[in-house]
């Protein structure tokens, strides 16, 4: 029997639905506006507001242009759903991407839990907040690092040996981006028009990263 939480129809929680029932309703539903999240037979939908879109949208434009500036390599998997049968859990990051292991996806139409590395970052904008664990199953799927960011705090969490995130200051997936100047231009959003703002982001990035690259390798080539 499937039990209801009654809740306000933009955040709902369904009990009891079986593995293979999630998956049906995964196919069934297709891509929609709900974030979906599943954890050993509870299975919550919610609505996705413009503030977490936005922000979502922003920070992987930030991203991107700090990965072209920096030369990184990476495969952009956006909301992939990651699932894993074995362990009864799944969800959609609101951002993801494989650095260490872009090569293994680069060429893949699909992510498979049990053939393919999971993504070495996740994003998970918490202006909308899960009423399941979250963190428990990207731990359960080994994502290396969480970033989660409120509106206002952005928190570098890394999964420790003991199966558990530990904040960091630094981030695994990109050691070179300052994660202080990085956050202070996240939340610039809104408070001038997005072109403005990417300019002034890539100035910092040229000033404070890679200038900054460029001379301690100038510096080290002459030692």
């Amino acid at each position: 029997m499937v039990a209801v939480i009654e809740r306000p129809p933009e955040h709902m929680v369904l009990r009891n639905i079986r593995w293979t029932a999630f998956e049906r309703i995964l196919d069934d539903i297709g891509e929609t506006h709900h974030r979906v999240t599943y954890q050993d037979g509870d299975l919550e939908f919610m609505t996705i507001p413009f503030e977490h879109e936005h922000y979502g949208e922003w920070m992987a434009k930030l991203l991107s242009f700090f990965s072209f500036a920096m030369k990184i390599r990476l495969c952009s998997g956006g909301s992939t759903t990651l699932k894993l049968a074995l362990e009864k859990v799944g969800l959609e990051p609101d951002r993801c991407y494989w650095i260490k292991h872009e090569k293994s996806m680069r060429s893949k139409k699909k992510w498979d839990a049990l053939t393919d590395p999971p993504p070495d970052l996740a994003i998970e904008i918490d202006i909308s907040s899960s009423w399941l664990n979250r963190l428990g199953i990207y731990a359960a799927l080994k994502v290396p690092e969480v970033w989660r960011f409120d509106g206002e705090t952005l928190k570098v969490l890394i999964l420790g040996a003991n199966g558990k995130y530990k904040e960091r200051a630094k981030s695994m997936a990109f050691p070179s981006l300052p994660m202080d100047g990085f956050v202070r231009h996240v939340r610039k959003l809104g408070s001038a028009d997005e072109l403005s703002l990417l300019e002034e982001f890539t100035e910092w990035l040229q000033s404070d990263v890679v200038g900054k690259k460029a001379g301690a390798e100038r510096k080290n080539g002459r030692r």
